[in-house]
């Protein structure tokens, strides 16, 4: 499946959620796959201590090596749920780099929570994905 598979709804009676690292809505002909959580983990699944965006940059590496796991890509990705550790305006502007920097202007649908803190101590920052496999062509 290609970007260009997937169809995003962005309704004009709904707010345009592009600037904010999103589509409302994505569908996608295939199978659904599910990735866990990821976050900026070592080798152990301890946290990588660091600052919000480095936390951010590994998660989504992280989220990649899931994904190739289950041989996808970012492209697969239809919806994205992101958590942040004290949310606030400067988060989201990382985020939103982040995700136009790996999904261009096809953003998949979010839901992002702002969270008081994660699974773990010294988590900032964790994304969950569904993925769509393409359905083999007869």
């Amino acid at each position: 499946m290609s970007l260009d598979e997937r169809t995003i709804t962005n309704p004009p009676a709904l707010h345009d959620p592009t600037p904010f690292g999103y589509s409302h809505a994505v569908s996608a002909p295939g199978e659904l796959v599910f990735i866990g959580g990821q976050y900026a983990s070592d080798g152990n699944g301890a946290p990588v201590p660091g600052d919000f965006a480095a936390q951010v940059e590994l998660a989504f590496d992280h989220l990649r090596s899931a994904l190739e796991g289950a041989g996808l890509g970012y492209e697969h990705v239809v919806r994205l749920g992101t958590f942040i550790v004290d949310h606030d305006a400067a988060k989201l502007e990382t985020l939103g780099k982040a995700l136009h920097a790996r999904f261009g202007d096809r953003l998949p649908a979010q839901t992002l929570s702002g969270v008081a803190s994660l699974a773990l101590p010294g988590m900032l920052f964790e994304v969950d994905a569904i993925a769509v496999r393409p359905s083999p062509t007869r």
